[in-house]
């Protein structure tokens, strides 16, 4: 029995490593992955991110100077990928897969509605500092500290609510601002 078990596991890493190897995987961001692959990336992101945020301590973010700074810079860093308010699609958007969030919509703020506001908060941070592997999501912790980082988050809670001309407002940069991104 121990060897049955054995040479079945033995041609199963043969297997894999063929699959690897071979390069008939499509790795292009243009096709999806089927409903297993995506079922098994979902769950272990999802529990990847609700393990790894769990202990994350939220400030207060109801300062209006946070909402501006974090404004700005999702303005600068985000809004390609994660659109404005009035807009539903760009081509940084079309072009990523798995498509990201339109975090300036209810539906794509909310997707994990099941989340009080406490655990959506702390799972922005997170996925701000930390990035998502092969998503396109970049980690901003290495070129960002947790105060502005804070900030973003804090004008993510506010972002659904927004009107294109709100959001043009609280997003505009000040020239004299230090955390202006260098162009």
């Amino acid at each position: 029995m121990i060897k049955a078990i054995l040479i079945v596991f033995v041609v199963a890493v043969m297997a894999v490593a063929v699959f690897i190897y071979s390069g008939i995987y499509p790795i292009g961001a243009d096709i999806p992955h089927n409903k297993v692959e995506y079922w098994l990336l979902e769950t272990l992101r999802e529990n990847a991110l609700e393990r790894s945020s769990k202990d994350i301590s939220v400030p207060s973010l109801d300062s209006p100077e946070l909402l501006l700074a974090g404004g700005a810079d999702y303005n600068d860093m985000c809004s390609s990928c994660h659109l404005k308010p009035g807009k539903d699609k760009s081509d940084m958007s079309l072009g990523l897969y798995p498509t990201p969030p339109n975090l300036a919509s209810h539906e794509g703020a909310l997707a994990h509605d099941n989340a009080d506001e406490g655990q959506l908060a702390r799972r922005q941070f997170w996925v701000i500092k930390h990035g998502i592997k092969a998503s396109g999501m970049p980690a901003w912790g290495p070129t960002h500290d947790d105060k502005r980082i804070w900030a973003m988050v804090a004008f993510l809670q506010e972002l659904p609510n927004l009107t294109a001309q709100q959001y043009q407002i609280l997003t505009a940069r000040d020239p004299n601002d230090s955390h202006a991104m260098a162009h």
